[in-house]
């Protein structure tokens, strides 16, 4: 991809300085001309070309014919070679023109996604600045047997890993639509939102920039998840949770990254957590339910790594709505094996 882009760089230089050329050469032949032309205002008898002798047989059929002609072989080498030469190039130009746009599209995007003060739509205000690195929404909630309103103070996820978990299609759905019972509003078009699908698709790009690098493999990089295991086990040294499975169901390393618990636990994401994996969001996992859809374990592991697709079959009668993430890309097997040991003791 590298090399492409340079190719494309470099194809873009050389048009720019044939363009150049070809124009400079332009204003040189014009103004030789114009300045050639003063001098026959008054002399247009003497000076008129049709009035002036021409070439000789002799030197009209010799060094004025080869001289023509050699003019017409430079023309025929320059096609010969810009021709095979633009072939080669434009893929690189192509894919340079493409970066381009997309780099366009980015900044549309980031300007969305920026907070109102900048002239967003407060993306960052929410989800911890333009870098996506989670954040704090106010948000009222209503008690569902006194009515009482209360404002909170939702913890809301870091976005700079939502590829790791979700697709474009996934992640344009949950932009489209919003987050029901939460306060991520719905900001498509589609779902009642200000952006149309263009500006939506801006803001997915924009998001896609910011993600944190993966490593070779695609996954979250080995420190990172590192980073993971040993809030988690510090957690457990804390009697804060009883294993590790436990802490990395509940854990929240300050953004909420991808705590199973902020879909699968109604009041996590506000500090009013109530039964733990009692559902919210997501199902209800206490009760064995874990166990009766998925009776196999391996097939639960496989589930959790690859997360739901629309659409498709999965455990017991399960029809997936895609709004399952995946996490195979964000920890490592061991750990999501101690989740789902946990869960399926739940």
């Amino acid at each position: 991809m590298f090399s492409v882009t340079i190719l494309a760089d470099t194809t873009t230089t050389i048009a720019w300085v044939i363009l150049l050329v070809a124009v400079l050469g332009w204003i040189v032949y014009g103004l030789a001309n114009i300045r050639s032309s003063k001098r026959e205002i008054g002399s247009e008898i003497k000076l008129a070309a049709n009035r002036k002798p021409y070439y000789d047989d002799e030197r009209l059929e010799g060094e004025k014919i080869e001289r023509t002609q050699f003019i017409g072989l430079a023309f025929l080498a320059v096609v010969t070679i810009a021709l095979p030469l633009y072939w080669i190039l434009e893929p690189g130009r192509m894919v340079g023109a493409e970066k381009e746009f997309q780099h366009q599209f980015e900044t549309w995007g980031g300007g969305l996604f920026a907070t109102t003060a900048d002239g967003g739509y407060n993306c960052a205000g929410c989800h911890g600045g333009m870098k996506g690195g989670g954040g704090v929404a106010s948000y009222a909630i209503t008690d569902p047997k006194t009515g009482a309103v209360e404002q909170v103070n939702w913890k809301a996820p870091a976005i700079n890993t939502v590829f790791y978990r979700y697709s474009d299609e996934e992640f344009r759905f949950i932009l489209d639509y919003g987050r029901p019972f939460s306060p991520m509003s719905a900001w498509g078009l589609v779902g009642g939102g200000p952006l149309n699908d263009q500006q939506i698709q801006t803001v997915l790009e924009y998001v896609k920039s910011i993600q944190i690098p993966r490593d070779e493999n695609g996954k979250l990089p080995a420190a990172k998840q590192q980073e993971i295991q040993a809030e988690a086990e510090r957690l457990v040294k804390a009697k804060t949770y009883a294993t590790v499975g436990e802490a990395l169901f509940n854990l929240d390393l300050g953004s909420g990254n991808f705590s199973c618990a902020r879909c699968h636990t109604k009041g996590w994401s506000y500090g009013q957590p109530q039964i733990t994996g009692g559902g919210a969001l997501g199902p209800n996992l206490t009760g064995g339910s874990a166990v009766r859809q998925f009776p196999q374990r391996d097939e639960m592991i496989e589930f959790i790594k690859g997360g739901s697709e629309l659409g498709k079959k999965y455990g017991q009668q399960g029809q997936g709505s895609g709004r399952m993430p995946a996490f195979g890309l964000m920890l490592t097997d061991d750990q999501i094996a101690s989740i789902i040991d946990y869960v399926r003791g739940l």
